[in-house]
């Protein structure tokens, strides 16, 4: 396993619109693998996505686990990843690894239920509120070619210098 670059705005290939994955074999486990390390790394994150490391195929992963007492369903690995349904709406702030210095305020629905393909390729489905749901509508934006920024509400006013980790 290796832990990968993680491509950081303004770089132009964060808004390219990611392939489907067709071949589910021994090297997506292998990206998976190190994909999971690269998003580990990163201090606090519950999330990656594939064209975040340059590798512009619709795979994210998402885990919200550390995060203690919020509904979830523990280490997603979302490949073809597609919201089938929204519920509600709510703003919420959101970072992001290749967005470092900052953070935002944006306006994400509630709970959604996401239809995604296994690591063997098998169609499952999610049920995902609050947290993890932020999270997951996150990771598949990237996969569109859209970054929070995209999402802020107000430039002016819901973007916020980020914190420094430690």
């Amino acid at each position: 396993m290796a832990v990968l670059d993680v491509l950081q705005y303004p770089d132009a290939r964060l808004k390219q619109v990611s392939a489907p994955v067709t071949v589910f074999d021994a090297t997506l486990h292998a990206f998976l693998a190190d994909l999971e390390e690269t998003m580990r790394a990163g201090p606090g994150s519950v999330g990656i996505a594939a064209p975040q490391v340059n590798h512009l195929f619709r795979i994210a992963i998402v885990d919200v686990s550390s995060k203690p007492k919020i509904p979830q369903h523990g280490c997603l690995r979302l490949i073809n990843p597609e919201i089938i349904q929204r519920a509600g709406e709510v703003k919420g702030r959101e970072g992001c690894m290749s967005v470092p210095d900052y953070t935002g305020s944006v306006v994400r629905a509630q709970s959604v239920r996401v239809r995604t393909r296994d690591v063997d390729g098998q169609w499952r489905e999610f049920d995902c509120e609050g947290y993890e749901a932020r999270a997951v509508q996150h990771e598949i934006d990237h996969l569109d070619g859209l970054l929070f920024l995209d999402r802020v509400v107000s430039p002016r006013q819901d973007l916020f210098r980020r914190k420094l980790y430690r």
